[in-house]
């Protein structure tokens, strides 16, 4: 007999549901028009599947990108992608009343633009900032811990049961991505144990905010700093006393030891905040804002790339305007208008046929 939580995860309904969370602006795709040409065939089998205990993830398609270093992307089967949505759709309004305000990734309501408003806002009312992030955050996600913080909170063994097989499946899918780290009371087989969430995956970028709350917690209730952000795995501390800042660093260093993560310490410096701070691919002043340059030159070079494929024919003037748009509506968010005026005022020399 299914639990009553369960029972929300595999009901038609809610795959119903999940399929059109899976497929939204994919349908024209080949896995997704491949999964709606049998559509209630496929729901019904996975919902058998689920039901039986017999679900077993697909292998993963990974590929690299380089946006803008260099990350190794998993991509799970589309039918997978279907459970996933499944299990979040339940799952996730759960965890989220344990979230704190001011964790800002993959929420909704939230996101970049609204980390940055607030990552202004702090730099407004503090004089430095401690800013620094996690080393290769999902490749080093332990599966033993990360189960035990969801254990936590779903008490339900069925879930946990689909909660388990979707963490295994990804078992060795970074495998080169991490660089062996060992903590102290370490043995040779901490090299063995099994880490790394598929950068790709809906739940990887869930679990990812479950995994850091013990630390959003830890810098809110333990060390009392209220004064802080976190954007995946970039986070932020303010406070007007630098030796603050330094010692808060060095317990947050022990901290992260218990989830097995380890943090970038040359790069994670305290500074004024008036210096301006790196940050999601601004520079975040307390008065105004502006684009990294690297953005800026990557933004350049897609734009001729994307003005050649609409000169062959690869693409219509309707995708060439949306790629330009969708720059503008994001650099919008910084000091930006003679930028914009510039990048977009240099000629393309190859006109369109």
């Amino acid at each position: 007999m299914l639990s009553p939580l369960y029972a929300k995860v595999v009901d038609w309904s809610n795959l119903l549901l999940a399929y059109r969370k899976a497929a939204k602006g994919k349908r024209g795709m080949q896995a997704a028009a491949g999964f709606e040409h049998q559509l209630a065939d496929r729901l019904l089998l996975l919902e058998e599947e689920l039901s039986n205990f017999t679900y077993q993830p697909c292998s993963y398609r990974s590929f690299t990108i380089y946006d803008p270093k260099e990350r190794r992307i998993s991509a799970a089967e589309f039918c997978d992608r279907v459970v996933h949505h499944a299990l979040c759709r339940v799952i996730e309004p759960i965890f989220e009343q344990g979230f704190i305000a001011d964790s800002f990734a993959n929420r909704k309501g939230k996101g970049t633009h609204r980390a940055i408003d607030r990552l202004q806002q702090l730099s407004r009312k503090y004089r430095y900032v401690l800013r620094s992030d996690i080393v290769q955050h999902f490749p080093s996600i332990d599966h033993e811990i990360l189960f035990r913080i969801i254990a936590e909170t779903i008490r339900d063994e069925q879930v946990l049961w689909l909660v388990d097989r979707i963490i295994r499946s990804g078992e060795g899918v970074l495998v080169d991505e991490y660089e062996m780290v060992f903590f102290p009371g370490d043995n040779l087989l901490a090299a063995c144990r099994p880490r790394g969430l598929p950068i790709g995956n809906l739940t990887s970028q869930f679990w990812s905010n479950v995994y850091l709350t013990p630390l959003d917690l830890f810098v809110r209730d333990g060390l009392g700093c209220r004064n802080y952000l976190r954007y995946v795995d970039d986070f932020a501390l303010f406070s007007d006393d630098k030796r603050q800042l330094y010692e808060w660093k060095r317990e947050i260093i022990r901290f992260l030891e218990t989830l097995r993560l380890t943090i970038h310490e040359p790069q994670s410096q305290v500074i004024p905040c008036s210096h301006g701070i790196p940050w999601l691919g601004f520079v975040v002043y307390p008065g105004w804002r502006r684009i990294k340059s690297r953005n800026v030159v990557k933004f350049t070079r897609r734009l001729r790339e994307r003005w050649r494929e609409r000169c062959d024919g690869e693409i219509t003037w309707d995708e060439f305007h949306a790629s330009i748009h969708g720059w503008i509506n994001h650099v919008r968010y910084a000091d930006s208008w003679g930028l914009r005026r510039h990048v977009l005022g240099q000629p393309l020399r190859t006109r369109p046929r």
